[in-house]
């Protein structure tokens, strides 16, 4: 059995999905599973929250693997995260896959990450068999702008021809798959104690995204440069101050580590990352 974390996100229902497939039973973990409940055979819905330990207990408990992925725990401080690792272990789970962030190694003393370089210390620490993903952008970030592209065919961002490899999360949840359900194996060829950096196959600015999204529907979509000023305000609604700045400060003025095009989502699948293209394929509907 795997546990997955954040099953109802833009990673985790592929990842539920990737899995079941594989023929693996799956607990899908949500802070609200009478929701996001389905008849999905070998899938168990449960509630849980990987910043209260206790919560994930009941969910961990007959599970061999588990993937961690914070949504809003990200910037909250709760629990000290070495207390579900513990949790974990103590229920027999073998191995924690965690998703953290490029910045979590570009930038190490951002304070927009400091939870995340927690989780990977705990991970680090916990004795148990692991994988660290560390994305760069994603390509999901453009959902942000469906509102105003249905309304209006405008899109409002920053950084107009600052250019990214952002990376598709359905990329990210298969090689979380390949991870979960490899045997342990540490040595060449394992994924046990690997670091992998996943971003897409190119660098893609806001306006070329634009453009892409404008290609898809056939429709014209404008695209209109927010100074930094009133992109912070927008972000401000809904994200912690140092959040908002830290993500500022990586798309106004990304470092050349941020820049570099990963091979780590090739070298585990065995085929090139996906691009912003094929993401925006899938999810056009949100952009109707």
């Amino acid at each position: 059995m795997i546990t997955v974390t954040g099953a109802t996100g833009n990673i985790g229902r592929t990842l539920v999905d990737l899995l079941t497939e594989a023929g693996e039973e799956v607990v899908a973990v949500s802070r609200h599973p009478r929701q996001a409940s389905s008849a999905v055979p070998g899938v168990r819905w449960a509630e849980g929250h990987v910043g209260d330990a206790a919560s994930m207990r009941a969910p961990l408990t007959g599970a061999r693997a588990l993937f961690i992925v914070l949504g809003g725990e990200l910037n909250a401080f709760g629990e000290n995260p070495t207390l579900l690792l513990r949790a974990a272990a103590d229920t027999g789970v073998e191995r924690v896959v965690l998703v953290s962030s490029q910045v979590s190694a570009t930038r190490p003393d951002a304070p927009s990450h400091a939870r995340l370089r927690e989780f990977e210390a705990a991970v680090r620490a916990s004795g148990l068999d692991f994988t660290i993903l560390r994305p760069g952008g994603f390509a999901s970030n453009a959902f942000a702008w469906a509102d105003t592209i249905r309304a209006k065919r405008t899109v409002f961002a920053p950084f107009a021809d600052v250019a990214l490899p952002v990376v598709d999360p359905a990329d990210i949840a298969a090689v979380a798959a390949k991870a979960l359900r490899a045997p342990r194996e540490d040595g060449e060829g394992g994924h046990g104690g690997r670091v992998y950096e996943l971003t897409g196959p190119e660098p893609i600015s806001p306006r070329q995204q634009a453009a892409v999204i404008s290609d898809a529907l056939g429709e014209e979509v404008t695209f209109v440069e927010l100074p930094r000023e009133e992109a912070h305000a927008a972000m401000s609604r809904f994200m912690p101050q140092e959040a908002v700045a830290g993500t500022l400060d990586v798309l106004g003025a990304p470092l050349a580590a941020e820049l570099r095009i990963s091979a780590d989502v090739e070298t585990v699948l065995g085929r090139p990352a996906g691009g912003f293209g094929g993401w925006v394929g899938r999810n056009l509907p949100a952009f109707r």
